[in-house]
């Protein structure tokens, strides 16, 4: 941690007359000609986010450092990393009512600008954070980093600290997950105290109030790797579900029971800690749950970050709710989940995706979002079994018979029902809301307009292409492994060839999909030019230790 010598105390006094130009979200500020700052550490870093052309929130958190209600710090912001040109200083304060966190709009900004940025108490100062605004008018290229499920238990967050090394990204993508609701010795806990990585001792049990979410967020952003991308790049966040509790729909959750009190509740305190903790410029004010908004990039994109799990979803079907001892009820399951009112983004988050993209003169449209949208449908044998394990050898004797029906061989009645008798897989995802995907679908169509769409959720790297119900291609989906959450390697209890086999069956045997990766943890960067795509994932070596490399890497296009 730097001192905060008497040079830089002088030099803020003198240049923050009438340099003050900010608005706050969370906090309030003003300008000053003598602070009286505090004493406060940063040690959970600095993060930018919610980029504009002309504006960045700033992020950082002011830990007193004796018991205090208040807490005031100076910021500086600087087009260079020697504050030599600061262009932006003043102070602000915060207090426990926001866990201590510190949010700060700079407005008046120049667009496509890097901007160099740090907090300082009275005797530290924070880390240097970079940032950068967004771009108008003709753009050539950009450069996304997409990341989601990070899991603290599970492993350190080497995706992280990988991107955080790649000086040209111009923007991360954080499609949920930034942190996980379970207690330890629950999910993904098995290795955490042989790696280090047991959740704070005060902290251990499932999260169900606001200071139990503040803690979670406090302990994640100890992870090196998260602290150095947040410090490198402005961030653009949008959760899933696990930011409150797994399964999260409309009214609840997989993971809330009537004992855990009121969902509403604790929904709320899941929101307002996120709020607090990530750099976000909440659309419609602090508390409130629409998350969903848009930024452009000139005329290059569009980027429309949907929100899949809070406002609007309706309840998940199951297949065992229609499953009995007479068999299953294909017809009641049918018309189930091709009810037209059946809603994962729900009717006004509609209107406002379809009206963005009809306004939108950008060549792409790009959703940020979290669960799959291509279809996943799998041949419906697979689910005859419920042991896991089994999953596997039935695929790859699938995968052997599409293979012979691809190459004109002959096959029998039966084979060819094998092999063609599909049900989707997921039913929380996109699969399980499949008449609001089509009404997607028409709307792009209608405006002659493609989609690329991003997404997480799985822990493992797909990319499909995506058809309405006639097979007219409307886009492609590129989805990024998980930073550190088991992927279905651990589910189908694979080895790394079993996990290679299986890949390669499934982008057979479903016919949207063109890549998977079932088994490495990693992440996604996305390079967009006016006339193509480029996917790239990149896989770490090892979540179980801090010292890494990239063990492999996968690369695809997709052109306009």
């Amino acid at each position: 941690m730097s001192t905060f010598t008497r040079r830089d105390f002088l030099r803020i006094a003198a240049t923050t007359s009438g340099s003050l130009v900010v608005s706050t979200q969370l906090t309030g500020c003003a300008s000053f000609s003598k602070p009286a700052l505090s004493s406060a550490t940063f040690t959970h870093g600095v993060a930018s986010g919610d980029p504009l052309a002309s504006s960045v929130i700033l992020w950082s958190r002011a830990l007193p450092v004796s018991p205090q209600s208040q807490v005031t710090v100076a910021y500086e912001v600087s087009l260079d990393n020697e504050f030599k040109q600061v262009i932006r200083s003043g102070s602000l304060t915060t207090d426990a009512s926001k866990d201590f966190t510190l949010k700060l709009d700079v407005t008046g900004l120049a667009p496509a600008t890097s901007y160099y940025y740090r907090f300082i108490s009275a005797e530290n100062q924070s880390v240097v954070g970079h940032t950068k605004t967004l771009p108008v008018g003709e753009v050539s290229q950009l450069k996304f980093a997409v990341f989601s499920c990070s899991n603290y238990p599970a492993g350190y967050f080497n995706a992280y600290m990988d991107a955080s090394k790649r000086s040209d990204i111009d923007v991360v993508l954080h499609l949920g997950d930034y942190i996980y609701e379970y207690p330890m010795g629950g999910y993904a806990t098995s290795k955490a105290k042989k790696i280090g990585r047991e959740l704070a001792p005060d902290n251990q049990t499932e999260i169900l109030n606001l200071a139990d979410y503040r803690k979670r967020y406090a302990t994640y952003r100890t992870d090196k790797g998260l602290l150095a991308l947040h410090a490198a790049q402005p961030f653009i966040v949008v959760w899933d579900d696990h930011e409150v509790c797994n399964d999260t729909w409309r009214e609840g959750a997989q993971n809330h029971t009537p004992d855990e009190g009121d969902f509403f509740k604790r929904r709320a305190a899941a929101v307002q800690a996120y709020y607090e903790w990530l750099p976000i410029r909440p659309p419609m004010g602090d508390g409130h749950p629409q998350i969903y908004r848009s930024f452009d990039f000139g005329d290059l994109l569009s980027l429309h970050m949907l929100d899949t799990r809070v406002i609007a979803r309706d309840k998940q079907l199951e297949y065992k709710a229609y499953q009995s001892a007479d068999g299953f009820n294909g017809a009641q399951f049918k018309k189930d989940i091709s009810a037209p009112d059946r809603a994962l983004i729900g009717q006004q988050q509609f209107n406002w995706l379809a009206k963005s993209i009809e306004q939108s003169n950008a060549k792409w449209q790009l959703l940020g979002q979290q669960v799959l949208m291509t279809k996943m449908h799998f041949p419906a044998e697979i689910f005859a079994s419920s042991d896991r394990t089994k999953f596997a050898p039935v695929i790859a004797e699938l995968a052997q018979i599409k293979r012979a029906l691809l190459q004109g061989k002959v096959l029998t009645e039966q084979q060819l029902a094998r092999v063609q008798t599909v049900m989707p897989y997921n039913l929380d995802a996109w699969d399980g809301y499949p008449m609001e995907r089509e009404k997607l679908y028409a709307v792009v169509n209608k405006l002659n307009k493609k989609l690329l769409v991003v997404a997480g959720d799985t822990h493992n790297a797909w990319q499909g292409q995506l058809k309405d119900h006639q097979g007219k291609s409307v886009g492609v989906e590129f989805a990024t492994p998980g930073v550190s959450s088991p992927g279905m390697e651990k589910y189908l209890k694979l080895n790394t060839q079993q996990a290679d086999e299986l890949s390669k069956a499934l982008s057979l045997l479903i016919d949207d999909l063109q890549y998977c990766n079932l088994h490495q943890r990693g992440y996604l960067t996305l390079t967009v030019n006016p006339d193509k795509v480029q996917a790239n994932w990149y896989f770490v070596d090892t979540i179980l230790k801090e010292d890494f490399a990239i063990a492999n890497t996968h690369q695809a296009e997709f052109n306009r």
